[in-house]
This record gives C-alpha cells, sequence and structure tokens, in this order.
C-alpha cells in the first residue's frame, strides 16, 4: 500500500501539506476534528493534490520539501504547471546565489510524463 504526500486547502485560504496512507480518509479526520492542530482552526480543509509512494521515506521526504515552498510554487505544483514550478524554483536558486540546492530533490510526477 503507498504512502501519499497531500495538500489541503483550509478554509483562510492557507494549505496544509501531510502525508498519510489514505489522503480521503486523512481529509475526514482533519474536518471532523480527529486531527489537532494547524487545520481545526481553519476548517473546513479540501484537499487539493495528493502523490503516491511506494516508501513512506519519499513520501516525507516530498512532504518536507513542500512545506518550504513558496505559496506560488504550491500553487504551480496543485494546478500542474510544471513550466511555472520549475521557472520559479530557478528564480528562488538564482535569487540565493546558487547554482542548485541538494534539498530540491522532489520531482512532481507530471515532470516525468505522469498522469497526476
Amino acid at each position: 500500500m503507498p504512502y501519499y504526500v497531500y495538500i489541503l486547502k483550509c478554509s483562510d485560504n492557507s494549505y496544509y501539506t501531510g502525508v498519510s496512507r489514505d489522503p480521503l480518509i486523512r481529509t475526514y479526520h482533519h474536518n471532523y476534528g480527529i486531527i489537532k492542530g494547524y487545520t481545526s482552526k481553519r476548517l473546513p480543509v479540501i484537499l487539493v493534490f495528493s502523490e503516491g509512494f511506494n516508501q513512506v521515506y519519499d513520501a516525507i521526504s516530498a512532504e518536507k520539501q513542500i512545506k518550504r515552498w513558496s505559496r506560488a510554487k504550491k500553487e504551480a505544483l496543485i494546478s500542474g504547471d510544471i513550466e511555472l514550478l520549475k521557472f520559479l524554483s530557478r528564480s528562488r536558486t538564482k535569487s540565493h546565489g546558487s547554482s542548485g540546492s541538494p534539498r530540491q530533490k522532489y520531482s512532481p510526477p507530471f515532470s516525468k510524463g505522469g498522469d497526476s
């Protein structure tokens, strides 16, 4: 059974990123107060993105990376705009004077030609 990284859009228009084996059930848990924390004061939440991984470590790595992203990058991922996501990644890398960051490992599925 795969592990998923997922993004929820909260009622205040912020985003929450997490990892679960079943993002639909996890969204239910958030909406009904079973999950305490960030989303509990921002209900209801809507599942706007999920991607499966075979290894939990890979899902957690993607989650940690996405949590560091700007809102614009998250929205590019959610909308499937891989060109904008690449542009925003290059822009940020250049603005920090680096030729590349070893922390930028996560590659969304549609950059590989996937349908997700």
